[in-house]
């Protein structure tokens, strides 16, 4: 069965337990997060390997969800040709981005980036004691499928990184002779 923050039987009934109930009071889970578990435990019967992924929640930024896993599960949601990610996008009306919850940090910008491949990852130390990861790409910013605030975004509400994102192309310089 697909492990979720809330009790599977209260997901499938909409009735929920005193620390379900607070859980959701104090926002730790959202109603987005209940659609999502509820639609994964539908989904389980048609494909079976989704009982062993462990579902954490979801992030919206612009017309993308991300839906948190546990690691080394994204192979399990992209599996079947993609007909699971395709039928979440359907029925929640958002492109689906499946990622890492917890995990390293290169795989999870992997997977946040994807088609494109990263050239670098370098970390920034900002003035203030804050730190910023900056990505480099390869290709153009527009073979992105998804807009960079939103990417970003997701960054930020999934794992608390402030990204930087330029492209391998905008960095070259012609010499002109």
């Amino acid at each position: 069965m697909v492990k979720t923050p809330l009790c599977a039987f209260d997901i499938r009934s909409g009735i929920f337990c005193s620390k379900c109930q607070e859980k959701i009071r104090l926002g730790e889970v959202t109603q987005k997060d209940i659609d999502v578990a509820r639609l994964l435990m539908k989904l389980e019967d048609k494909f079976p390997e989704l009982q062993e992924v462990t579902f954490y929640k979801t992030v919206e930024a612009g017309e993308v969800l991300a839906v948190l896993v546990d690691h080394g599960d994204v192979s399990r949601m992209l599996s079947h040709g993609g007909k699971v990610i395709r039928t979440l996008s359907d029925e929640l009306g958002k492109r689906i981005r499946i990622l890492e919850s917890k995990g390293d940090l290169r795989g999870f910008l992997e997977d946040l980036f994807f088609p494109l491949s990263i050239v670098s990852i370098n970390t920034i130390w900002v003035p203030d004691g804050s730190t910023e990861i900056r990505v480099i790409l390869s290709g153009r910013q527009r073979s992105l499928p998804i807009d960079i605030n939103s990417v970003k975004k997701l960054a930020q509400e999934a794992r608390g990184i402030v990204l930087r994102v330029d492209f391998e192309r905008g960095l070259q310089r012609r010499h002109v002779r």
